[in-house]
C-alpha cells in the first residue's frame, strides 16, 4: 500500500500549501512528525502563510543548468520543489484508495492530537513554574521590608534606650549634687563655726537638732516620664510611656508602626483640650515644653 507523502498528509488535514511546503522544506522533509513540530512552533510567525521560496543553489535554472550539469558530468540538481511532493520514488507509481487516504489522515490527526496535547501540557508546567517564581519573588520582597521595618524599629529602641540610659546618669549627678549641698550646708551650720557669731546671731545656743532641721526648701516634683494615650482614625486608641525630654516625633513614629493608619496615608496631632493642632515645628520639641507631662491624650487627625 503506498502511504501519502508528507506534503500530501499536511494537505489532507487542512494546513495550508504554503505552511505545508515550508515545514517540509524547513525540517528537510524527514517526516510527518518533524513537519508538525516545526509547524506548532512556527505558528505564530508573522510570514508563515507567505507563498515558499526554495534557496536559489537547490532550483532548476534552465538550459543553462541542465547543460552544465551534462558537460560535468554530474548528475543535475533535483528541485527541492520536487522534493515536497515525493517521500520516495514509488509514492507516485502506487496511489492510494480513499479508504487507504482516511486511515492515514486519522492516523495523523490522532498524532497531531497528542502533540497539541504535549504542548499544552507543556505551556502549563512553564505557567505554573512562572506562578512559582512571581510568589518566590513576592516572599522574598515581603522579607526585605519586614527586615527594614525591624530595623527600623530596633534604631528607635536603641535610641530610647540610649536616652533613658542618659536621663538615668542626669538624675544620679543631680541626686550627687544634692547630697553633696546637703554635706556642705550641715558642715557651715554645724559645731564648726564660731561661737561670736552663733551668740551675736542666736540669743539661746541653738539645740543639737537645729543643724539637722535645716534643709533645702521644698521643690516641685519633677517627672522624668510621661504616659500619652492616642485615639487613631478607626476610634480605637493606644498607650504607651515616652521619656519627656523625647520629641513629639517620637510619639508619631510610635503611631506609625503600631497604629492602624494606612500606608502613606499623611496625618497630624492635637490635642483635644484645650483644642492645640501641633505643627511640624512642634515635632521638634520635647514633651514636657509642649505640656504633655506627666500624662496626656492626643488625637490622630488626617491632613
Amino acid at each position: 500500500m503506498a502511504e501519502l507523502t508528507t506534503l500530501e498528509s499536511l494537505l489532507e488535514m487542512g494546513f495550508g500549501r504554503n505552511r505545508a511546503e515550508k515545514a517540509v522544506a524547513n525540517t528537510g522533509n524527514q517526516g510527518i512528525e518533524q513537519a508538525m513540530d516545526w509547524l506548532m512552533e512556527h505558528e505564530n510567525d508573522p510570514d508563515i502563510d507567505e507563498p515558499y521560496v526554495p534557496p536559489a543553489g537547490n532550483v532548476l535554472g534552465g538550459e543553462a543548468d541542465e547543460t552544465t550539469a551534462g558537460d560535468s558530468g554530474e548528475a543535475p540538481v533535483i528541485a527541492e520543489e520536487d522534493e515536497l511532493y515525493s517521500d520516495n520514488p514509488e509514492a507516485s507509481k502506487q496511489p492510494m484508495t480513499e479508504e487507504e487516504k482516511r486511515e492515514q489522515v486519522k492516523r495523523l490527526e490522532e498524532l497531531m492530537r497528542v502533540k497539541q496535547a504535549e504542548r499544552r501540557e507543556r505551556e502549563r508546567a512553564e505557567e505554573v513554574e512562572r506562578e512559582k517564581q512571581r510568589r518566590r519573588q513576592g516572599q522574598e520582597l515581603q522579607q526585605i521590608r519586614q527586615k527594614i521595618q525591624d530595623d527600623e524599629m530596633k534604631k528607635l529602641a536603641d535610641q530610647r534606650r540610649r536616652e533613658k540610659m542618659e536621663d538615668k546618669l542626669a538624675r544620679q549627678r543631680v541626686k550627687d549634687k544634692i547630697a553633696r549641698d546637703r554635706e556642705e550646708r550641715a558642715q557651715k551650720f554645724g559645731g564648726g563655726a564660731p561661737p561670736s557669731t552663733m551668740t551675736s546671731t542666736q540669743p539661746t545656743p541653738p539645740s543639737p537638732s537645729s543643724p539637722t532641721g535645716q534643709g533645702p526648701p521644698p521643690t516641685k516634683k519633677e517627672y522624668d516620664e510621661s504616659r500619652i494615650q492616642v485615639r487613631l482614625l478607626d476610634g480605637s486608641t493606644i498607650n504607651t510611656v515616652f521619656k519627656a525630654q523625647e520629641p513629639l516625633a517620637a510619639v508619631r513614629v510610635y503611631v506609625q508602626m503600631n497604629g492602624n493608619t494606612p500606608e502613606g496615608q499623611d496625618f497630624t496631632l492635637l490635642s483635644p483640650y484645650p483644642r492645640h493642632v501641633y505643627t511640624e515645628l512642634d515635632m521638634e520639641k520635647p514633651l514636657k515644653e509642649l505640656g504633655l507631662v506627666p500624662s496626656a491624650v492626643l488625637v490622630v487627625t488626617k491632613k
